[in-house]
This record gives structure tokens, C-alpha cells and sequence, in this order.
């Protein structure tokens, strides 16, 4: 499994050029995610147009320390009292876009029951073709932990299987059998490739829901921290969220 993080809310060149000079009185200068956040959070609770909330009141929220006594500036403590009291809808506003390679057929089936908040693009079975003689070389496939951890005749078993699978489909298709057809005979170790977008609400329930320790399957388990250390490196003000164990 490889995932990278291809994007994520990113403030406008012309709305980062208004706000420059407030910026520029911060000793340190929020992320994109943080003033947008403020935004949506602030947006709510005053009559201030949205595009003016930042200009008004950066000073009050990100030019002091936070007032509950936790880290961080007093921006931070209204993020953790909006998402303590389940407001959540106003984290839906900062996404990710993520690249989710070499995970299998059944994890995306996993992953496909997580629908709102989430949008997918995923390779194709039907377009791309899997023979051994194609460019792909043959369908790649994961291996569960639980048979590689019991080796021997265990793996053996489970590799000559899809070594006999990919005989067959190479042979349905040798027999004019097209890959939208011949995809049929594929199990759910098959690799495929994903293309991943999701808002911040949902990415802290998915983690809720899918973490390791929570009655997840590994790969998915896997999935979840890998999504949530994207996250964070980017937006690293999210990381005490998604240890929350009543988000809502």
C-alpha cells in the first residue's frame, strides 16, 4: 500500500493577497485550513460577511494563546470546542485528495460504504487489461497478513491459486474473451488504484470507525493511519481530533 496526499484546501491567490498585511502581524502564520476553518466556524455566530471574519478577527483567535489552558492559539480552542460539541459540519469544508495505490478489490469494497464526504475514481477493470502477455505483466495481487504470517503450505496454497486464476484469464482472453468478461475469474486480492477525495468530517469518522483495535480489517486498519499522518503532516492542528473517541 503506498497512499500520498495529492492536494488539499488551499486559500485563493487573490483572497491570500487581501489578507497579507494581517498575516504578516502574526508571529506565526496560520495554514490555509486554519483561516478557513475560522471562517466557516465564525461565520455562523456573526453578521460579519465571511470574506471580512479573518481581517476582523485574526488577532483575537490567532494572536493569542489559547484560553482553555491546552496548547496552541485561541483559534485552536474554538476548533476543539466546535468539534467537541459535534458542529462538525463546518470541517467539511477542508478537503484531501489522496493517491491510495496497491491496496486490493476488498478493500475497496471497504472503502466504498464510507459515501458521504467521499468521492472515487478507481482504476478499471473493464479497460484495463490484466493478461500476463499485456503491459500491467498479469494482475498483481495482496497477500493477507494472516497467511503470510502462516508461511509455508498456508501461502503456498494461496499463491498457486492466483497463479492458476491469472492461467485462466489469460486463457479466456486468448479465446477472444473480452477483459470486461475475463475480469470475472479475478478475486478480491486483486490490486487496484484509487484516487481519493474526502472532507475533514469524514476523514475523522472514517478513522473512528476503521483504526486499528477497533474490530477493522488490517489493510483497511492500515488505510485509516495512513490518511489520518497526511492529514496531519499537512494540516497538523487536525492531529488532536482524530484521537477523539466521541466525535460525533
Amino acid at each position: 500500500m503506498e497512499v500520498q496526499l495529492l492536494a488539499h484546501t488551499q486559500l485563493s491567490s487573490a483572497f491570500r493577497d487581501r489578507i497579507k498585511n494581517e498575516l504578516a502581524q502574526l508571529t506565526s502564520e496560520p495554514s490555509d485550513g486554519q483561516v478557513v476553518a475560522l471562517t466557516a466556524i465564525r461565520n455562523c455566530y456573526s453578521s460579519t460577511y465571511p470574506s471580512e471574519i479573518f481581517m476582523k478577527e485574526y488577532k483575537k483567535y490567532f494572536g493569542k494563546k489559547a484560553t482553555d489552558g491546552k496548547s496552541g492559539t485561541d483559534a485552536e480552542r474554538l476548533f476543539r470546542q466546535i468539534i467537541h460539541s459535534g458542529h462538525l459540519s463546518t470541517m467539511e469544508h477542508l478537503s484531501f485528495t489522496f493517491s491510495i495505490q496497491n491496496v486490493s478489490r476488498a478493500l475497496l469494497a471497504q472503502l466504498t460504504r464510507h459515501r458521504i464526504g467521499f468521492s472515487f475514481s478507481v482504476e478499471s477493470q473493464r479497460y484495463t487489461r490484466l493478461g500476463s502477455n499485456d503491459k500491467s505483466g498479469g494482475f498483481h495481487y495482496v497477500v493477507p497478513e494472516s497467511v503470510k504470517r502462516a508461511g509455508g503450505d498456508t501461502l503456498a496454497v494461496f499463491e498457486s491459486t492466483m497463479k492458476q486464476l491469472q492461467e485462466n484469464y489469460d486463457t479466456l482472453r486468448e479465446q477472444g474473451i473480452p477483459p470486461e468478461d475475463s475480469r470475472s475469474l479475478l478475486p478480491n486480492a486483486t490490486v487496484t488504484n484509487i484516487v481519493m477525495t474526502a472532507n475533514l468530517r469524514a476523514l475523522l469518522d472514517f478513522y473512528k470507525k476503521r483504526r486499528h483495535g477497533h474490530g477493522a480489517q488490517w489493510e483497511i486498519a492500515e488505510l485509516a493511519e495512513a490518511l489520518r499522518n497526511c492529514v496531519v503532516e499537512a494540516e497538523t492542528w487536525t492531529e488532536q481530533f482524530f484521537e477523539f473517541e466521541n466525535t460525533k
